[in-house]
């Protein structure tokens, strides 16, 4: 299977394809990532939010996969700044590992002066190696400007909302001119899987409308993450890899986000 990578800053490769495991619990958390690992997935998001953070250590563990292929990703939640480091701690016990490749600031806080305290203890992470890469969450690219500004240290990723109905070049644009990989949650939600654009395209390349609208974020070189609990989905998700669109069709799914389901854009461009 092709692996497309982005390069962060100190050279990590981050896989472009991953597997996202929001809402995922339990049992069933522990079942879709092992499935995740043995279809051939190399990176797994979580987050403290989830819940989900033993499962997800609990699969990586019995794949027998080594931990060395693996990238994976977990998110502070920011309920009490101050507690970054015992928090992550406690992460990375429920995940069987030493470290994560990549933590990010799950949201951004509304305080300035904690939101920075917040950045600075995650930039304190990465020097004590608890984290190889720190990172934000729902972060505006003013908001990456700003703790960037203070610390000298732009995010080495912000994962925001984004898909067809999301799109806007300036988003794409400004997180490449700050050297920040964009990644995105919730790629398959709008405008729908059942779009006549999306279907014909995907007809056109024997594919899946989840496999293009996959395949149109990683021509953008965006990081990608889809959740799905059904191995049939999961499986067939990834061979998003191996398409490739062209130009026209790439045309036609931006401009998706010109039509009435893709106005709420404005929202990641505002404050994401």
């Amino acid at each position: 299977m092709e692996e497309r990578t982005a390069t962060l800053p100190g050279g990590t490769a981050m896989p472009l394809l991953g597997f996202g495991t929001w809402r995922l619990k339990g049992d069933d958390a522990y079942r879709a990532v092992l499935h995740t690992l043995e279809a051939g997935y190399r990176h797994l998001d979580t987050a403290q939010l989830y819940g989900n953070e033993e499962s997800v250590g609990r699969a990586l563990a019995d794949s027998g996969i080594s931990r060395q292929e693996v990238f994976l990703t977990t998110k502070f939640a920011q309920h009490h700044p101050g507690k970054e480091h015992a928090t992550l701690s406690r992460s990375l016990e429920r995940l069987g590992v030493e470290q994560v490749d990549l933590w990010l600031m799950h949201y951004p806080l509304k305080d300035p002066g904690e939101h920075l305290a917040v950045w600075d203890a995650f930039l304190d992470a990465a020097e004590e190696g608890m984290a190889t890469a720190v990172g934000v969450s729902n972060h505006s690219l003013a908001q990456l400007d700003t703790l960037t500004e203070a610390t000298g240290q732009m995010p080495q990723v912000n994962q925001i909302r984004f898909n067809p109905a999301l799109y806007d070049p300036r988003l794409v644009t400004g997180h490449r001119a700050r050297n920040t990989v964009l990644e995105g949650h919730s790629p398959l939600r709008k405008p729908g899987l059942d779009h006549p654009v999306l279907t014909e395209i995907a007809e056109t390349h024997n594919a899946t409308s989840a496999q293009v609208v996959i395949a149109w974020h990683l021509a953008y070189q965006v990081a990608v993450i889809p959740r799905s609990a059904h191995p049939e989905r999961i499986s067939s998700n990834l061979h998003a890899a191996r398409l490739h669109l062209a130009p026209a069709d790439i045309a036609r799914i931006d401009a998706l986000s010109r039509q009435p389901s893709g106005t709420a854009r404005t929202r990641n461009r505002q404050g994401a």
